[in-house]
């Protein structure tokens, strides 16, 4: 796994951020998914499907590396499964059918486990032939899934946002016998202003920092009318130099930065590089000036 595939599954996959984004997207930010009935979901299989345990625990490439990461955990209630996905050519192609895997992946874990469980009870007990072999029993129930594509770039997405959109033109009779698979999005440039106070955790910080990365003006009036960018955490740093293409210099012994004072000092240094140029460029205008006079 590479530094930036690290970077956002540490941050990410912490408890409270998972549950603050679930909340956000699933119930409009009302805190109804608490970290603690969170648990973990043994995603090692799913990303063997992509080649992902051959070496280097990367997806496969045959994906195009996509996929930064895949975090999966439950509620008892539903199996939530987060891709966090940065700007690439190619992203469009693959990631819907990416998806598909994981979720399909997910409910025959389910159904697999369930039969397990089945056969180490009693419950198979008086089960007619086909209920016995298969192990799920007509009561058996499974969780819904529910996936999260966590759109990593200040840009627009502007790719297809279901699966009936790739195919182009066709019959609707057809179309009409092929479920439709949609895409769960959450992309920082699309999130309304007021949106952002739906979140209760750094997420908000990350997100609409993310958003406006491209925009310097409306940058300094995000980070300076927040508070939470007055003590940004190690890993909310790393996730912004990772993906908005900042570099938050942290001081190995500090867990926490002033944004709105890192900001200055950048400011202050690109200012005073500009200034540097600007006097050497003036020295070679003069000597060019002088060696034409000679």
């Amino acid at each position: 796994m590479g530094v930036k595939e690290n970077v956002i599954t540490k941050y990410m996959g912490q408890k409270h951020i998972f549950a603050d984004l679930l909340n956000y997207y699933i119930h409009g930010g009302r805190q109804v998914i608490g970290p603690h009935s969170l648990e973990e979901l043994d995603i090692c299989e799913a990303e063997a499907l992509y080649g992902g345990q051959d070496g280097d625990g990367q997806l496969a490439q045959g994906t195009g590396g996509v996929m930064e990461s895949l975090i999966a955990m439950t509620d008892g209630r539903a199996a939530y499964l987060l891709l966090a996905v940065e700007a690439q050519p190619d992203i469009y192609d693959v990631m819907l059918a990416e998806n598909m895997v994981y979720d399909a992946f997910q409910y025959a874990e389910q159904v697999s486990g369930a039969a397990v469980s089945y056969r180490c009870s009693d419950d198979c007990r008086g089960a007619d032939g086909d209920g016995y072999l298969s192990g799920f029993m007509k009561q058996g129930r499974i969780l819904p899934v529910v996936t999260l594509v966590v759109y990593l770039s200040a840009r627009e997405w502007d790719g297809p946002m279901s699966l009936h959109e790739v195919f182009g033109e066709q019959d609707a009779r057809i179309l009409a016998l092929v479920p439709d698979y949609k895409v769960n999005l959450v992309a920082p440039a699309s999130i309304k202003d007021s949106d952002f106070e739906k979140f209760h955790t750094s997420l908000k910080e990350v997100l609409s920092f993310i958003k406006y990365s491209q925009d310097t003006d409306r940058l300094w009036k995000a980070v300076e009318a927040d508070e939470g960018f007055r003590h940004l955490g190690r890993a909310e740093a790393d996730v912004l130099n990772a993906y908005a293409g900042v570099n938050l210099d942290m001081e190995k012994d500090k867990e926490a930065i002033n944004v709105c004072l890192a900001l200055e000092e950048m400011k202050r240094r690109a200012a005073e590089k500009a200034r540097g140029k600007e006097r050497v460029a003036a020295e070679e205008n003069r000597i060019s000036t002088l060696m034409k006079n000679v």
